[in-house]
């Protein structure tokens, strides 16, 4: 009877957790080479091993339905560990990690570029589909907060209004 009751339970939480949505997360170089054939907006969660913040946005925010919906249409999305050790080559610039001192990993220079020299993680950067900067917005964020931002530049309002004036509507 307890297998059967397993079974049974087994059987119907699969569809319900097994075909859970993903963010269709790549690498930068993934990224930007996929910018060339099908341009599309590209979101970089900037993130460290170590960070307990980055960590929550990866058990909440980013497992929300309506945010991997959203990111999966909308973007190529990127995980960039601020301390990986790979060189990265884009725009004629070639990005690598020095090494750190007193056991630190140190930080890729492609990170510290990226999050214009402000290390605060998670850092979130925005490009558009030319591979353009266009903002960085730092710290943990609720489903319910960060939405509202992917929208706002997956939509270009950025184009014509101001966040806190879309942020109203």
């Amino acid at each position: 009877m307890k297998r059967l009751l397993f079974a049974l339970v087994f059987m119907i939480a699969l569809p319900i957790f097994g075909n859970a949505q993903k963010i269709n997360w790549m690498t930068f170089q993934e990224a930007v080479k996929l910018n060339e054939t099908t341009p599309k907006k590209i979101f970089i969660d900037v993130f460290t091993d170590w960070c307990g913040w980055c960590k929550r946005m990866d058990q909440t925010t980013f497992i929300n339905k309506d945010v991997v919906e959203y990111m999966n249409e909308n973007y190529y999305a990127v995980k960039l560990d601020a301390e990986m050790s790979d060189t990265i080559v884009f725009s004629g610039y070639t990005f690598v990690n020095e090494g750190g001192m007193n056991g630190r990993k140190g930080t890729h220079q492609l990170a510290a570029a990226l999050l214009q020299g402000r290390l605060s993680y998670p850092s979130y950067v925005f490009m558009d589909e030319h591979n353009q900067l266009l903002t960085v917005a730092p710290g943990y964020m609720e489903a319910n907060d960060f939405l509202p931002i992917l929208k706002y530049f997956g939509t270009d309002a950025y184009l014509t209004e101001k966040y806190q004036d879309y942020i109203k509507k």
